[in-house]
């Protein structure tokens, strides 16, 4: 790499190129940009290194490159993103109204726990210096709760991480089981649709959607583990070894009710967090794509 000679401080550009350039952005995010663009970097615990050595700026990196920012990090499925990211070496931000999740895992000492609602949290405390937001809200309730959880609660942290200027958004939603109009129209689902298609429509070339079917995996509820993988992976195995007998009943109203393969929920975990480092994922990934894009996991 050629040096430099002359560069300024990453602790403190210019105000003038920060406004022009970097109208919502912090230090941090200047960091992290700077270091992605294959540049190491030094930083003192004290702060910003203020100069560079004139002969070379090889030298060790000691901050993240990639800050994520977990929406419902302490549930089921955004637990098991939480744990994948730090196995990347990803700075992780959870917001939950719960907040830190109560069992014990080296990993969960590794994550910066914030509790709050999406409807009324301070996204300065959130936002600043993230490089992607992956959002796992959703539930179940009156037509009107899932309304406002599976959609409305998405929209507004989309334009959230949009107005920050977060590059990435990926959204956990729902495979839509081949449902007739009638049941798609449900709470459930038209607020998944409606948070799918702010995604689509504010991130057109980074924003990601994962359509999962069934979600397996170790859950845990009120310091119970639930071991939902001891029926979904064998389902799983049954459904794909027995797929080519079942696809002609595929085009069946509903079908996928008891067609559709059940996922991982370490399948979904590593596709999301793959989807924060590689520019080439975005748009509408269904089960087949989202077990595609967890292959990549190292």
């Amino acid at each position: 790499m050629a040096s430099i000679s002359s560069f300024p401080a990453i602790s403190s550009p210019p105000i003038s190129l920060r406004k022009a350039f970097f109208p919502t952005w912090s230090t941090s995010h200047l960091q992290n940009r700077f270091c992605r663009l294959s540049v190491s970097c030094r930083y003192a615990d004290a702060g910003v290194r203020d100069e560079f050595n004139s002969n070379a700026i090889d030298v060790v990196a000691d901050i993240k490159t990639e800050r994520v920012v977990v929406l419902g990090g302490s549930g089921f499925v955004g637990s098991a993103i939480c744990k994948a990211a730090i196995s990347k070496g990803i700075e992780v931000i959870s917001l939950s109204r719960s907040g830190r999740p109560t069992f014990p895992s080296p990993w969960v000492d590794q994550v910066t726990w914030i509790p709050g609602d999406v409807f009324y949290v301070n996204w300065d405390e959130v936002l600043i210096g993230a490089t992607a937001v992956v959002s796992t809200l959703g539930g179940f309730g009156s037509e009107e709760q899932m309304r406002r959880i599976n959609g409305e609660a998405n929209v507004v942290a989309v334009n959230a991480a949009k107005e920050y200027g977060i590059p990435k958004f990926i959204l956990i939603s729902v495979h839509d089981y081949n449902l007739p109009s009638f049941l798609i129209s449900s709470g459930y689902f038209s607020g998944k649709r409606k948070a799918e298609s702010e995604v689509l429509s504010k991130y057109p070339r980074s924003g990601v959607v994962l359509r999962p079917a069934f979600i397996y995996g170790k859950r845990r509820v009120d310091g119970f583990e639930i071991p939902l993988d001891l029926i979904g992976e064998p389902l799983e195995r049954i459904l794909r070894a027995t797929e080519n007998l079942t696809k002609p009943l595929s085009s069946l109203p509903a079908s996928d009710l008891l067609l559709a393969p059940p996922v991982s929920v370490d399948d979904v975990a590593y596709a999301a967090i793959n989807a924060i480092s590689d520019d080439d994922f975005f748009g509408v990934f269904t089960i087949e794509q989202i077990k595609e894009a967890a292959k990549t996991r190292v």
